[in-house]
C-alpha cells in the first residue's frame, strides 16, 4: 500500500514529455541517442538504464506525435531486415532473439503504430529464418568426471549448443505492446524486448539477446520529475517458455549425462528503479530485482504474485541453508550506474549484480562476490569538427566465478543459472548476458562518426566458459583456456530513407573446445585453433522524412 501511494503521489508530481519510442537495441539510432547526450547538458529524457526509450523530438513532422486531444494517429513503422552468416561456428551476438547457430539467418520485423492522449497500441511482428546447421562441439575429454560437470553446468543454464535438429523458424508479436497511458506512467500488455542497465553490448538482467517475452508492465514513459530529482521505473510480471533442447549434438553424451529439467512455463517478476540526483548533474543511479518461479507452483498471494517485495536474505523469508523453504524462486540482483560528462563529451558506467540470497546481512558483508557478476563501460568522442568526431568505446563483461566458490558449500554459482529451476532464459536463449554461461568478454571500438555515419574497428576478447574450465580443473590434464580473439569492420550508412548498419569480423579461436589434439573434422582439419568469420547486417527503411529528425547532430 505504501509502495502504491508514492507512486500515484510521484504520477501528480510529474510531467507529461511526449516522445517517440525506439525498440531496445536498436541498430544505429539507438547509439546516435546515446551519444547526443554527450554533447548536450540535458540529459533528463532518458538515462538509458530502462529500454526501450522514449525520446523528444525537435520536429515530429516525421512521427507525427504531436496529437490533438481525442485525435488518433496511424503510422507504419520502420521496416528492418537483418542478416548474419558464421562460417565454423556460432557467434554469441545474435539481438532480438536471433540464435547464435552456425550458418545464415533472417531477421524481419516491421508493423503499425497507433495512438491517441492516451492509448499507445503497437503491432510490430517478428519472423527470424535460421540454417541452424550442425558443427563440431563438445566431445568427450575423456574423463567421466569433467564430461559430468559440463553437462551439469548445462543443465543449471538452459544454453544448449544447438536449437534442435534442423532448420530453425520462429514468428512472433516482436516488438508489440497495448498500454494506457496517464501523465508519465503507463500499464498495459507488451512482448517488446527491454533492456536494463547501462550496458552497450550486455546486461545483466535483460537485453535484446533473447526473444521478447510476453508481460504486464506498469512503467514510465518518461522520466518524472521530483523534488529529489528525474525519476523512472519499470515493474514487470511475464511468462518464460523454456524449450529444453538437447544441450549437446552428441546423442551418446546426452543419453550418459544429461537430466533434462521440467518444461513448465516460468513466471517471472521483476522491478527496476532509476534517479538521477538533482544535485549531480549528469549522474544515474538504479537497481534492479528479478524473481523467477514455475508458475504451476504459483501461489494467490502478495508475495507470490509480486516476489521482488520479498525479503532480501535467507533468515528475512524463513529459509534454510540449502534453500528447501524458498519455494524454488531463483532471484537475481543489481546495482548500476551512468556518469554523463558532455563538457568532455564522455560517459562512464558500471553494473554489480548477484543471485542467491545472502542467508543474512553478516554473510553478505564478509562475502559480497560470491554469485556476482558485473560489467563497467566507456564511451568518448573526440572532435574534429563541428560535426565529424571520433568515437572510443569499451566494455568488460565479467561472469567468472569469484574464488569463494572453492571454499562455499554452494558449489558452483555461475551468473544466469540456478540448481532447481535452471537458466535465466526464454526459448533457451539467456535475457540478459549473451555470451555464454561462466564467460568473460573485453570489447573496444575505434570508428570515425559524422551524423549516423560511421566507419570503424571493433576488438574483442572472448574467455569461453572459464567457470567450467576452473571447476573441472582443466589445467590439471593439460588443457588450456578456450578463447576467441576477433577484429570486426564496421559501417554504418544512411541513403535518404534507407539506412544500413553493418559488421564484418574475423575471429581467431584458440584451443577450441579446450582441445590440443588434431582431429579429423572437415571444419577443423588443423587442429584446435582456427580462423572463422562472422558477418551481421541490417537494412532499415523509414517510410516518412526526414530521417535526420532522428539525430541532433547531422
Amino acid at each position: 500500500m505504501i509502495t502504491c501511494f508514492l507512486l500515484f503521489a510521484l504520477w501528480l508530481y510529474s510531467l507529461s514529455l511526449d516522445g517517440q519510442v525506439l525498440p531496445a537495441g536498436y541498430p544505429v539510432l539507438e547509439e546516435s541517442l546515446r551519444r547526443d547526450q554527450l554533447f548536450s547538458d540535458d540529459s533528463t529524457f532518458s538515462s538509458f538504464l530502462i529500454r526501450p526509450v522514449a525520446f523528444p523530438l525537435k520536429d515530429d513532422s516525421l512521427l507525427k506525435e504531436d496529437l490533438a486531444k481525442g485525435e488518433w494517429a496511424i503510422r507504419a513503422t520502420p521496416l528492418r531486415g537483418t542478416g548474419i552468416l558464421n562460417s565454423k561456428k556460432p557467434y554469441w551476438h545474435s539481438p532480438n532473439g536471433m540464435i547464435p547457430g552456425k550458418g545464415g539467418q533472417f531477421y524481419l520485423s516491421g508493423g503499425v503504430e497507433i495512438s491517441n492522449e492516451h492509448f499507445h497500441f503497437l503491432f510490430q511482428p517478428e519472423i527470424i529464418l535460421a540454417q541452424n546447421q550442425p558443427y563440431f562441439g563438445y566431445g568427450s575429454l575423456d574423463s567421466p568426471g569433467v564430461d559430468q560437470i559440463r553437462f551439469l553446468q548445462w543443465s543449471r543454464g538452459d544454453n544448449p549448443e544447438r536449437y534442435g535438429n534442423g532448420q530453425y523458424a520462429r514468428m512472433g508479436f516482436g516488438q508489440s505492446k497495448f498500454t494506457y497511458v496517464f501523465g508519465s506512467f503507463e500499464a498495459g500488455f507488451a512482448t517488446q524486448n527491454i533492456w536494463w542497465g547501462p550496458g552497450q553490448w550486455n546486461a545483466l538482467t535483460f537485453s535484446n539477446h533473447a526473444p521478447g517475452f510476453p508481460h504486464f508492465t506498469f512503467n514510465t514513459h518518461n522520466p518524472v520529475k521530483t523534488f529529489f530529482g528525474m525519476l523512472e521505473m519499470q515493474l514487470i510480471s511475464g511468462a518464460l517458455s523454456p524449450k529444453r533442447y538437447p544441450v549437446s549434438q552428441d546423442d551418446v553424451l546426452n543419453q550418459q549425462y544429461h537430466r533434462p529439467r521440467r518444461k513448465s512455463t516460468k513466471y517471472l517478476n521483476a522491478l527496476n528503479v532509476t534517479v538521477q540526483p538533482k544535485w549531480i548533474k549528469g549522474l544515474h543511479l538504479g537497481g534492479s530485482r528479478t524473481v523467477q518461479t514455475f508458475s504451476d507452483s504459483l501461489e494467490v498471494g502478495f508475495i507470490d504474485i509480486l516476489p521482488v517485495f520479498w525479503g532480501l536474505t535467507k533468515e528475512s523469508v524463513g529459509s534454510d541453508l540449502i534453500g528447501e523453504s524458498d519455494k524454488g524462486r531463483d532471484q537475481q540482483i543489481t546495482v548500476f550506474f551512468r556518469y554523463v560528462l558532455p563538457t568532455g563529451h564522455f560517459e562512464f558506467y558500471g553494473e554489480f549484480g548477484r543471485r542467491d540470497h545472502a542467508l543474512n546481512w553478516r554473510d553478505f558483508t564478509l562475502n559480497p562476490a560470491h554469485a556476482r557478476a558485473f560489467l563497467i563501460g566507456f564511451n568518448k568522442l573526440i572532435p574534429l569538427t563541428e560535426k565529424k568526431f571520433i568515437q572510443l568505446r569499451a566494455e568488460s563483461t565479467h561472469q567468472k566465478e569469484s574464488m569463494d566458490v572453492w571454499v562455499r558449500e554452494s558449489g558452483s554459482t555461475s551468473w544466469h543459472t540456478n540448481e532447481s529451476m535452471g537458466g535465466f532464459t526464454h526459448w533457451d536463449q539467456p535475457l540478459g548476458v549473451g555470451i555464454g554461461l561462466g564467460s568473460n568478454v573485453q570489447v573496444l571500438e575505434l570508428s570515425l562518426v559524422k551524423g549516423l555515419n560511421k566507419v570503424g574497428l571493433l576488438f574483442e576478447r572472448l574467455e569461453n566458459n572459464t567457470d567450467f574450465y576452473n571447476n573441472a580443473q582443466l589445467s590439471t590434464i593439460n588443457r588450456r583456456p578456450w578463447v576467441d580473439l576477433g577484429v570486426g569492420l564496421l559501417f554504418d550508412q544512411r541513403w535518404d530513407r534507407f539506412l544500413i548498419s553493418s559488421k564484418l569480423q574475423m575471429n581467431r579461436t584458440n584451443n577450441y573446445q579446450w582441445r590440443f589434439e588434431p582431429h579429423s573434422h572437415p571444419d577443423f582439419p588443423t587442429g584446435n585453433s582456427f580462423n572463422s568469420f562472422h558477418f551481421q547486417t541490417s537494412l532499415i527503411y523509414f517510410w516518412e522524412q526526414p530521417l535526420k529528425k532522428f539525430i541532433l547532430r547531422d
